[in-house]
This record gives C-alpha cells, structure tokens and sequence, in this order.
C-alpha cells in the first residue's frame, strides 16, 4: 500500500545540478552525481510522494506515458528499497529507461493528480526515479541479457538504430528471431548517438545497451544504407520481413527569407551532429560556435540543443529566437487543463547557462559581409495567427519597428517536415503521406509486404517515449505476421495521439 500521505510529508525535489561555471567547460552531463546511497535515499523520499491513485494517469496511454509504464507500481517498490523489483517491473513496459530518464520531458508528471494543487508543490518527479531505478540496476548487476529460448529460423531487417528501431530489434531478437539492424552512420544510434548533445546523454549509456543487445544476439551493420548498400531485391531474399524505423530527418527550411543563401546559416543538424562527432574523437566540428555571435531560430528542443551546444564551444554570445509569445509560468486551466501537456514556458538546463531567449519575434532579412557571410539579422516583432477559412497560420508583422542583432552564426531550428526523400521507398512503391510520413494500417503494416513502419518515420518528429512504444507495438505485429500469433506487448496503436484540446 502507498503512502497515502507522503506528498504532504515531502516537498517535490528535483535532480541536482552541476554548477553552472563548472558544466559549460566540459560536455559532460549536467546533472550532479552524489554518492548512490545518498541519491537513493533522496529518491526514495520523492517515491513516497506518490499516492497510487485510484486512476493513475500518469500512465495512461493518452495523457501520460504512452509505454503504459507500470509507475505506482515501481514507485512504491522504491518507497521500500525493492530496488531489483522495481527494475523489474521498469523494464516490464521500457526497453531504454535510462534514455527515456534522461530525455524525455515526462508526460507523465503533466498527467500526475498532483500536478493539479498548486499548494502540494508539484507532481511527483517521476523522471528523476524512473533514471535512479535504472541507474541503481546497472550499478547492481540487476540488468542482464535475456536470450530466447528457441529460434523460429525467422530473419528481420531493421532499418534505422534510434530508439524506436532498437526497441523493435530487442523485441524480435527476445522472441527468437534472427534480428540485423542496419545504420547509414558509423555508429549505432540514430539521433540518440548524433542528434542529442554529450551534455544532455552521455554515449556511454548507448554503448552499454548495444552491450545487451548484442548479447542476446542482435546483430549490428554500420556504414550500410537500406536501399543503396543493400538493395531491396537483396532485402527481400535475405529477410522475411523489414521494419522502417528511419526517422523524420528532412529538416525544415525556409529559402524564401532575403538573405537565406549567406554563408554562417545553418540547419540545426548540419551544427550538433558534427559537434557530437567531435565529443566522439572524430576531431574537431567544421561548424563551430566560438568567438562567434549565435542566433538560433525556434524555441524547441532542438534550438535548445544547438543553445547548450555553442555555449560550450565558447560562443561571444547566444540568442534564441521564437515566434510565438512568451509562454506563461504556470498552466492556464483554459488553454491547457490537466491532464493534458501544459502550455508553460519550458526552461531547460541551457538556458541557465547564459544567452538570452526572445519571443514574438521574426526575422525579415539576413545581411551579410562582402565576402558573402552572415554578419546580422533584421528582426520585427510578429503576431501568429491562424486563417479562419484555410485554417492555415499565418505570421504577420505587429510593427514597424526594425530589430537588429549581430549574427556571425545562425542556426535554424525551425522543426523537420518528415521522413527523407530515399531511394528505399521508391523501389518499395512506397511514397511519403502529405506529412511527410509512412503510411501503415492498424497493424503497422504499410503498403509494402513484409514492410513495417515505426517511430518518428511513421508519427513524424516526436517524442523518445512514443519511439519506443512505436517500436515495441510493430515489434507485436511482426512477430504475429511471421508465427501467425505473438506474446509481445502492444503497447499503442498507430493512430494514438496525446490528449489535447483542439
């Protein structure tokens, strides 16, 4: 039985941090590491917070963890110091809680009853006990490779080695198929190891799983690309079935801005991946943000990336730009009513580390230098509206007033519009929905036979923790296409989508 009272026994405390003089010297993870008995202790307290409601929507598919992850049960479990129970039960719903622990912005604690009482302090920091669960497991030896018991003499193709793609691979390799996961990169990873910067997830904590991984005898091929290194009639001779897990990396663009063809202007990704190559030993990014002026454009994730990023590769200054107007500092029942995500301005750990961020601001024109370089940007303040017919959003002046900043950098983290134009989906007949997407039914199967389709290639750029439930799901109907049943979980069907008011 929970504590039912620990919540008004025990303030909500967040993770530690390191200082912030000390953090931006190193690209190591910004979070402090006490001593394990002392976090643990700590951890153990937050866990007692929580009540094990009646109706945990912390963990409901909708407006929580859409893994369904098991948190009371595993909230508890620590409250007691079962420690190796709760990894268990952990992994029971997640193949990667150190990634979802580290990463994931946890719908989870937005879906908590005590995110609805201000006066209580806060929900329960469930992110921070899922990462101490699995942290506790590895330092323990709780973790360990699960081998299938039998072989079904069925061969799968993965293609694609983030999170959403790692996850299906585990899956069928734990339901005794022979599982090879195919990278386009050098290394196994996707954006895990190449798009989220050493300071928000060290490598190692990749490395550690494809230790697993490979232990249970998933196989591994770098440097090959689906669909140009191994063509599809050679796909389809060498598997009986194929999953999609090849992101939504086409990244957003917009030429039609003055000045857009200036050199210093850069999509996010061509910025952090090159940087986290560098964190690799692969020697120094040809994009660098020192002694140079950086303004990023979008206030997301991603810009939030590139901020903490050219902090740390020594930039004279930062600034973050967003079109849309300051966020409020706590939920407005009206635009954003529990348990839905709430609509607060999102302050990461970059953004304590110097720089400023500017809202309700576009940009009108790059200028550059004779040479042909990015030297400042021509900002006004903008309304974001959108078109009551068309229904389309449109970002129109609010005054006259010319904004200039200095701008030796720029970075545009503006989003991504959907899977890359490969030839892989053209020799499989397969083309991109109007998102940009992969098309699939019900089962996750798209319109290829024998052809899977998860992760952000079939919802579009999302969430780590909607990856891993993607892949875990169209893992279930691979399984079920090659043995005609399967007792894999199922975690979320194709069409699911977070609650929100619309």
């Amino acid at each position: 039985m929970a504590d039912a009272t620990g919540f008004l026994r025990y303030a909500r405390a967040d993770a530690p941090k390191r200082d912030v003089a000390e953090r931006v010297r190193d690209w190591r993870e910004v979070y402090a590491e006490p001593e394990p008995a002392t976090r643990n202790a700590e951890v153990s307290t937050q866990a007692t917070r929580c009540m094990d409601c009646g109706i945990p929507f912390c963990h409901s598919d909708s407006a929580g963890c859409p893994l369904g992850n098991l948190i009371p049960e595993w909230n508890d479990l620590v409250r007691r110091g079962e420690w190796e129970q709760a990894s268990q039960r952990l992994h029971a719903t997640n193949n990667f809680p150190e990634f979802t622990g580290m990463l994931c912005p946890a719908p989870c604690e937005s879906g908590c009853v005590l995110a609805i009482p201000t006066e209580v302090g806060g929900p329960v920091t469930i992110k921070r006990i899922e990462q101490t669960i699995v942290d506790t497991a590895w330092e323990r030896g709780y973790i360990r490779p699960l081998r299938p018991g039998t072989h079904t003499g069925k061969r799968v193709a993965v293609a694609g080695s983030g999170p959403a793609g790692l996850a299906a691979a585990q899956q069928l390799t734990r339901a005794g198929h022979a599982v090879t996961v195919f990278e386009r990169d050098d290394r196994i990873g996707g954006l895990l190891r190449y798009g989220i910067p050493e300071f928000k997830m060290e490598k190692h904590r990749i490395d550690r799983r494809l230790e697993q991984l490979r232990a249970e005898g998933t196989e591994f091929v770098t440097g090959c690309e689906v669909g140009v290194d191994v063509d599809v009639p050679e796909l389809r001779a060498r598997f009986d079935a194929v999953v999609l897990a090849v992101g939504a990396l086409d990244g957003r663009d917009d030429p039609t801005i003055p000045g857009r063809g200036l050199d210093g202007i850069h999509l996010a990704m061509e910025h952090l991946v090159p940087a986290n190559h560098e964190c690799e030993g692969d020697g120094p990014s040809p994009i660098t943000a020192r002694d140079r002026h950086v303004v990023i454009v979008g206030g997301g994730d991603t810009g939030a990336d590139c901020y903490g990023t050219a902090t740390r590769q020594g930039a004279r200054s930062v600034t973050q730009l967003d079109q849309y107007p300051r966020p409020p500092d706590e939920r407005n029942e009206e635009l954003s009513p529990w348990p839905t995500s709430p609509y607060i301005l999102r302050t990461y750990p970059a953004h304590q580390e110097g720089g400023e961020r500017r809202f309700g601001v576009g940009i009108s024109r790059f200028h550059g230098d004779e040479h042909g370089h990015v030297r400042e940007i021509e900002l006004r303040e903008v309304e974001v509206r959108r078109d009551p017919d068309t229904g389309h959003r449109e970002v129109l002046p609010a005054t006259d007033e010319v904004i200039r900043l200095p701008a030796d950098l720029v970075l545009l983290a503006i989003g991504f519009t959907g899977v890359e134009p490969m030839r892989l989906l053209d020799d499989l007949g397969m083309e991109r929905t109007p998102r940009g997407t992969v098309h699939c039914g019900i089962d996750w199967h798209t319109d290829a036979e024998g052809v899977f389709v998860c992760g952000d290639a079939h919802r579009g750029a999302s969430l780590i923790v909607w990856a891993i439930a993607e892949g875990r799901s169209a893992a279930h109907w691979v399984d079920r296409y090659l043995t005609g049943e399967s007792r894999l979980p199922d975690p979320v069907h194709p069409t699911a989508l977070p609650l929100s008011v619309v």
